[in-house]
């Protein structure tokens, strides 16, 4: 892994970083100005800006100094891209918060998570850089290119650039110190200062209500508010910082998903947002539709860690997540369990397939063969047929197509 350095943007006290930027994009326009600056190459750059926009920087990590994550490109295993950055010195963090302490405004800014350019500048004249000064970055990179930053390296900063927009606790972790542990800082000066504390962030605005002894004064009952709008579909967490002794932020960005997830499915479409699963069961679900397995992710560390935990293998887990796709848990079982289905349904479609002249098939419990061995129907416990298919001989069977109640529409699927 080789090394090189980033020269940034001149510094805050020329007010030079910040100019044209709001309080919510001014570190991420540093960050941005300090790659765009010291690019050899821009076709290297463009190359990174696309794998940021198209979800290809994975997992995040802020820490004291640094931040790093795994950037996908051409190929399916990802290269592990950092960005580091000198932390501030005791002296520059105490000028920095007493800026802050000292100005109410800023604190209520810091705490909306805004980085106002006045913070930056009197900061920068206190002694206290925040955003990166000529040559303070420098990339690194697993990939064998040589060139610093490579577009791994472009990317990573491209997607940290738009994390900082709407964080700047993470620039300031960056610098060397914890949001918990600035907030603390911050409360002691107060408290010494004899200061205000700090406005909190506006409450959100209530629902319509009628007061209960309103509503008992009379019989006649206002009409219910209306029902809220469906939110628009989550979107990818947020990067997460690396705080010692705290959980792993890779485990936090994937628990959050698939959270953000459940949640839209139980507003949106009344699913239970917990549902009885199993441990195996469960790590179907997640291999199924989580959106750091789908595609070509399947092909993860990620995915294969979460077979290992539930006991199984990458290709099982895939198979499985297959069949989950076809129809949940009732997709999971027509995969898993054979059973003896009561007369009915099951007897009846043998008939509607020649009746479509189709080729006869034959009988194993719950499931019906071709002659040539490569397509399957499977008979599910919730009447519906799925289809499955195998190469001729291998007896290898993978779930290939929609499930549908009727068998000569589900067959075709294969």
């Amino acid at each position: 892994m080789t090394a090189g350095g980033i020269p940034a943007t001149p510094g805050a006290g020329a007010g030079t970083e910040a100019a044209g930027a709001t309080g919510r994009d001014a570190a991420g326009t540093a960050w941005l100005r300090a790659l765009e600056r010291a690019a050899p190459d821009s076709a290297r750059l463009a190359r990174g800006r696309a794998y940021a926009r198209g979800g290809g920087v994975d997992a995040l990590r802020f820490g004291p100094g640094r931040v790093v994550g795994y950037v996908r490109g051409s190929r399916p295993r990802p290269y592990r891209a950092q960005l580091r950055m000198p932390e501030l010195a005791a002296g520059e963090w105490d000028a920095l918060l007493g800026t802050v302490a000292a100005r109410p405004g800023l604190m209520a800014a810091l705490l909306d998570r805004e980085l106002p350019p006045a913070l930056v500048e009197e900061a920068a004249a206190a002694g206290a850089r925040l955003l990166p000064a000529p040559g303070e970055l420098s990339a690194s990179c697993s990939c064998p290119d040589p060139v610093r930053p490579c577009k791994h390296a472009a990317a990573l900063a491209y997607e940290t650039a738009r994390l900082l927009d709407g964080d700047p606790f993470a620039l300031l972790l960056m610098r060397g110190r914890s949001e918990s542990e600035i907030l603390d800082d911050l409360s002691r000066r107060q408290r010494a200062s004899g200061a205000p504390e700090a406005p909190a962030p506006p409450a959100p605005p209530l629902l319509p209500s009628v007061s209960a002894d309103a509503a008992r004064a009379t019989d006649i009952r206002p009409p219910p508010p209306e029902p809220l709008g469906v939110p628009d579909p989550p979107g990818e967490p947020r990067g997460y910082p690396s705080v010692p002794g705290g959980p792993s932020p890779e485990a936090l960005e994937f628990l959050a998903a698939d959270a953000a997830q459940r949640a839209y499915a139980a507003l949106a479409h009344g699913a239970h947002p917990l549902p009885p699963l199993s441990e195996w069961q469960d790590a179907v679900r997640l291999a199924a539709g989580h959106p750091r397995l789908t595609g070509r992710r399947a092909l993860s560390p990620l995915f294969a860690g979460l077979a290992r935990a539930a006991g199984h293998t990458a290709r099982e887990l895939t198979r499985a997540a297959a069949a989950w796709r076809q129809g949940g848990e009732s997709g999971l079982a027509a995969l898993e369990e054979p059973w003896d289905p009561p007369a009915g349904g099951f007897d009846r479609a043998r008939g509607a397939l020649a009746a479509a002249g189709l080729p006869r098939m034959t009988i194993g419990r719950n499931r019906l063969t071709d002659p040539t061995g490569t397509v399957q129907l499977r008979y599910g416990h919730d009447g519906r047929w799925y289809p499955y298919r195998s190469d001729p001989g291998a007896d290898d069977w993978w779930p290939e197509g929609r499930a549908d109640p009727d068998p000569t529409r589900a067959l075709p699927d294969c």
